[in-house]
C-alpha cells in the first residue's frame, strides 16, 4: 500500500497544530547542591523551548501507519523519546537509539517490499544531523529509504526492526532544534573558530560540552585545536546551570594532570561556547563533582573572536592600485605604479603592506612589496582572484602543468627580489575535474570559502587549512557544501561565520545571497543590474558591489550609490 503524501503532510500539520506549545508551568525540581535558580540540561530558557507530546499508537492501526506514527512520534524527545518506544517491540525499544542521527525531510511515504512485512520509508531528505549535531545539508531530489520489518505483538502491529536515529519533517526541525557555534581554537590559540552544530532547543548545554570533547566537525579536524585532550569525558550524564555557572564535570584524571594554563583554556573554549546561552555566566571545572580552581594570572589571552579587517580596501583605478577608503581613492601607501601591467582583481595583506595582483586576462599573479617592482609568482590558463591569509601567504588556484586544478599559495614578503618565494601547490581530490572559481581565506587562516564548477554547476564549500608549525599551508581538508539558490561564480567572508556570494554579470539583474553557517536557509539581497565584483568588511552592513555605475554600499534592503571610478574592490584578505 503506498500512503498519499496529502495524508502525510496533513498528519504532519495535525502535530504542529495541536501538541506544539510552550512549557511555561514545568519547571523542575532543582537538584541538590548550592542554593539559587537550576536549569539543569540546559540553559537560554528552556522552559520556553518547544515540546511536542506525539499520540500513542492507534488500536488497529495498519503497518504502515505504525510506520508514519512512529517517525511523527519522534519529535516527542521528552522522557528518553518514550512515545516512540510504544510503536517498538519491547527488544528493539531497548536497543533504538534516536539520538544516533536525524534525517530532516521534505517529503516522505511508506512504500511496501517484496519482503513480507517489510517496508521502505522513503524520505526526500533536506539535510542529516549526526550524533555531535554536525548537519550535512542535500540538494532537492536526495532521497533515502530507511527499511522497517514489522511483527503483530498482542494482535497489534509493532516494528521489530529500524535503523537507529529519527527522521521529523523539516519545519518540525525549524521549530525544535536551533543552530548553536561551539569554538576550537586556531593552532596558535590566538583566534576562536565557530564549529556550527544543530541541537534540540531543550538540551543545548549538555549537547554542546559533549560534542565540544568530542572535537570539531570532519572539515575542521587538523585545522584547529581544543584545549581538551583527546579522550576527555563527562564525568556525569547532566550538565547543570546552577546560578547562573555551568558546572561541567570531568574525569578526574584529565582535568587535574592538565597545567593551570591548559584548564584556562578549557575554561575559556567552554565559555565561548556558551555564549549563545543567556543563563550561563561562566563556568566552573569539576572533577567528579570536586570544584578544579583555576588561577587566571595573565599568562593566557583571551583568543579574538570574530576577527576584523581593516576599514579600507584596495581597488584598481586608471590601471593602477589604490587605496579606496571612506568613498575616497588615493595611492597605495609606498606601493610603485604597476600601470603598464594593466592589474585586475587585486587582494592586500591584512598583516604587512604587501599585494598582489592578476594580469588583464587573468593568467599571471603578481605580488608587489613596498620599494619592490612586481615580480610575477605564477603564470597559468587562468587563475582565481588572490587571497592573503594573517600568516602573509597569497592564495590563488588554476590549472596546473598536467591540468589538474591546483590551489597554490605564495609567501613573497620578506624574499628579496631575485630570490625563490616560498611556494606551496596543493591538488585536493575533492577538486579533481573542477574549476575554482572562487579561493577565499577567512580571516583567522583555518579556513578558506571555495567555490568551484564542472559542467556548468557550481558549489560553495567551505574546507579546513592545515597548517604547519610556522604557518606553511600542508593539506586542505574535505570540505563542508552550503546550498544555494543559484549558481554564483564569487564570493567573501562577512564575518567568522557568513558569506556573500553572486553570479555576477554586466547585462543582468544580480541577486547577491547571503550565506551563514548558522541558517539552513539562504537570505537573499536586494537585487541590482549589472553587479560584476562583491566585497565585504566587518558584517553585513559592509558588504559592497560594483557594476558599470560605480560602487554601492548595501543599505538596509536596498544599496547605496558610492564612487564611481575605481573597479575590483577588495578588504584586505
Amino acid at each position: 500500500m503506498r500512503v498519499p503524501s496529502s495524508k502525510l503532510t496533513a498528519a504532519c500539520a495535525a502535530v504542529l497544530a495541536v501538541v506544539l506549545f510552550l512549557l511555561t508551568s514545568c519547571a523542575q525540581i532543582p537538584r541538590s547542591g548550592p542554593v539559587g535558580k537550576s536549569t539543569d540540561e540546559s540553559a537560554g530558557n528552556p522552559n520556553n523551548a518547544p515540546v511536542f507530546f506525539p499520540s500513542a499508537p492507534r488500536p488497529g492501526a495498519g503497518p504502515e501507519s505504525v510506520i508514519e506514527d512512529f517517525y511523527l512520534a519522534g519529535s516527542g524527545y521528552e522522557d528518553d523519546y518514550a512515545v516512540a518506544r510504544q510503536y517498538l517491540t519491547q527488544a528493539s525499544s531497548v536497543t533504538w537509539k534516536p539520538d544516533q542521527r536525524v534525517l530532516v525531510f521534505r517529503s516522505a511515504r511508506v512504500v511496501p517490499t517484496a519482503v513480507e512485512n517489510v517496508f521502505n520509508y522513503e524520505l526526500d531528505v533536506a539535510y542529516s544531523v549526526d550524533a555531535d549535531g554536525v548537519a550535512t545539508q542535500l540538494p532537492p531530489g536526495t532521497t533515502e529509504n530507511i527499511a522497517a520489518t514489522l511483527t503483530q505483538v498482542d494482535g497489534e502491529w509493532r516494528i521489530a526492526e529500524i535503523a537507529d536515529g529519527t527522521a521529523i519533517p523539516e519545519e518540525t526541525f525549524k521549530v525544535i532544534y536551533g543552530a548553536y557555534p561551539i569554538y576550537f581554537y586556531d593552532p596558535t590559540f590566538t583566534y576562536a573558530v565557530p564549529d556550527v552544530r544543530w541541537f534540540i532547543k531543550k538540551k543545548t548545554v549538555k549537547a554542546m560540552t559533549s560534542a565540544l570533547l568530542g572535537g570539531p566537525a570532519p572539515y575542521l579536524k587538523g585545522a584547529v585545536v581544543s584545549a581538551f585532550p583527546s579522550g576527555v569525558k563527562l564525568a556525569r550524564e547532566s550538565v547543570p546551570v546552577v546560578s547562573g555557572a555551568a558546572q561541567v564535570d570531568l574525569t578526574a584524571k584529565d582535568l587535574v594532570e592538565a597545567s593551570n594554563e591548559d584548564r584556562l583554556r578549557m575554561q575559556t573554549q567552554l565559555a565561548l561556547t556558551f555564549r549563545s546561552q543567556p543563563d550561563v555566566i561562566n563556568v566552573e571545572l569539576r572533577a567528579n563533582q570536586d570544584l578544579v580552581r583555576v588561577e587566571d594570572n595573565g599568562s593566557v589571552l583571551p583568543p579574538i573572536r570574530d576577527k576584523n579587517v581593516p576599514p579600507h580596501q584596495i581597488a584598481v583605478s586608471n590601471n593602477d592600485l589604490v587605496r579606496y577608503e571612506n568613498n575616497r581613492i588615493s595611492p597605495l601607501p609606498d606601493i610603485q605604479s604597476v600601470a603598464a601591467l594593466a592589474p585586475r582583481a587585486p587582494a592586500e595583506s591584512p598583516v604587512s603592506q604587501s599585494a598582489a595582483f592578476l594580469s588583464a586576462d587573468r593568467t599571471t599573479l603578481y605580488s608587489i612589496g613596498p620599494g619592490q617592482p612586481a615580480r610575477a609568482l605564477t603564470t597559468r590558463a587562468s587563475l582565481s582572484r588572490p587571497s592573503f591569509d594573517r600568516y602573509d601567504w597569497v592564495w590563488t588556484a588554476g590549472p596546473g602543468a598536467s591540468g589538474a586544478t591546483e590551489v597554490v599559495s605564495y609567501r613573497p614578503a620578506g624574499a628579496a627580489e631575485g630570490a625563490p618565494v616560498p611556494t606551496v601547490s596543493l591538488a585536493p581530490g575533492w577538486l579533481a575535474g573542477r574549476t575554482v572559481k572562487e579561493f577565499r581565506v577567512s580571516r583567522e587562516g583555518a579556513r578558506a570559502l571555495v567555490i568551484s564548477e564542472q559542467n556548468g554547476k557550481t558549489r560553495v564549500q567551505v574546507t579546513g587549512i592545515i597548517r604547519g608549525a610556522d604557518g606553511t599551508p600542508r593539506d586542505l581538508t574535505a570540505p563542508m557544501t552550503l546550498l544555494t539558490v543559484r549558481d554564483p561564480d564569487q564570493g567573501v567572508w562577512v564575518d567568522d561565520s557568513t558569506v556573500a556570494v553572486m553570479k555576477g554579470s554586466p547585462s543582468e539583474t544580480v541577486i547577491p545571497e547571503l550565506l551563514s553557517l548558522t541558517s539552513a536557509q539562504p537570505d537573499l539581497l536586494a537585487q541590482w543590474p549589472g553587479l560584476t565584483a562583491l566585497s565585504a568588511g566587518n558584517g553585513p552592513e559592509e558588504i559592497f558591489a560594483q557594476s558599470a555605475e560605480g560602487i554601492f554600499q548595501r543599505l538596509g534592503n536596498g544599496w547605496s550609490p558610492q564612487l564611481k571610478g575605481p573597479v575590483d574592490p577588495a578588504f584586505p584578505g
